[in-house]
């Protein structure tokens, strides 16, 4: 008899949905991949960390950059070292294996214990670069041909991993994926993120901080919409700097820490101007209510 995996539930320092819950139990009961998208700040990373807590499993992360490679996940082969070696050092060189050390995922796979692994940024590869993976990770094994070593994974990792929608991925892929698009948080959960990271601040500058940023998050034209983490840090820094609540209503004081472009700067200080800095009153900045419902 097959047995019952520990369910994921969230945690403390992360609130999930219950979509979300059901999409990390579904891949890990399936053995699947789990594929998350969604805007960047809405805790697509913060995901896997939190998967790991909640089962109580190392994450063991591998971050993509532009020029990473499949094969960097798997082993890499140290040559420059097995050459300098046979120059000035005292080891047997013809011992290949000493030369050999396990990526990422080669690392997930030798684990003594079920591990997390996070691929994170797949999108920032090319486009090779999932496709290339295809085999390692429905088989959960790899050969190593320098050393006719076959790496089989002892237990099979709970695979998390994010893109941000900057490249379309192959078919071949999203088939062998669950997937799993974390929709941008209502105010209601908003709030309920805010307060993990924030549970002392007054209701009061919670509200008026979530008001100016669902007021802004829905202006035309934006280049780069502040995310939930942007949210999360303005509001420290808005209790910090003891900014008062009127100066928020009619301000928006500390923007450098919610924008960063100049021409979503110009966009937000022209409708400020335009009202006169009267932004935050309730004839010229609607509700979050209003905002969210369109």
């Amino acid at each position: 008899m097959q047995k019952k995996l520990q369910e994921f539930r969230g945690t403390a320092n992360y609130i999930a949905s219950e979509d979300l819950m059901n999409s990390v139990n579904v891949s890990r009961a399936l053995g699947r991949p789990l594929l998350i998208k969604g805007e960047p700040g809405t805790g697509k990373t913060m995901l896997a960390r939190s998967i790991s807590e909640g089962l109580g499993q190392q994450l063991i992360i591998w971050n993509i950059k532009s020029t990473t490679k499949a094969q960097d996940g798997l082993y890499i082969y140290d040559t420059v070292q097995r050459l300098y070696d046979s120059q000035f050092g005292e080891h047997d060189v013809s011992d290949i294996s000493r030369y050999i050390r396990l990526g990422k995922l080669g690392e997930a796979f030798e684990s003594d214990e079920p591990v997390v692994l996070l691929i994170d940024e797949i999108d920032k590869a090319d486009l090779e670069f999932p496709n290339d993976l295809l085999w390692e990770l429905d088989m959960m094994s790899f050969f190593i041909p320098e050393t006719g070593v076959t790496i089989t994974a002892k237990h099979r990792p709970a695979v998390i991993i994010t893109s941000n929608a900057e490249k379309e991925l192959p078919d071949a892929f999203l088939r062998r994926c669950i997937f799993h698009y974390i929709s941008f948080p209502d105010p209601e959960m908003m709030k309920e993120i805010v307060r993990v990271h924030h549970p002392d601040l007054e209701d009061r500058l919670i509200g008026e901080a979530m008001e100016a940023f669902y007021w802004i998050r829905s202006l035309s034209g934006l280049q780069k919409k502040p995310s939930t983490s942007e949210l999360i840090d303005w509001v420290q820094a808005l209790a910090v700097g003891g900014i008062s609540l009127d100066k928020i209503r009619k301000e928006i004081p500390l923007l450098g820490v919610l924008i960063k472009k100049n021409q979503d700067f110009d966009i937000i200080l022209k409708r400020l101007s335009t009202h006169g800095g009267g932004q935050g009153s309730s004839k010229t900045k609607p509700s979050i209510q209003t905002i969210w419902r369109g």
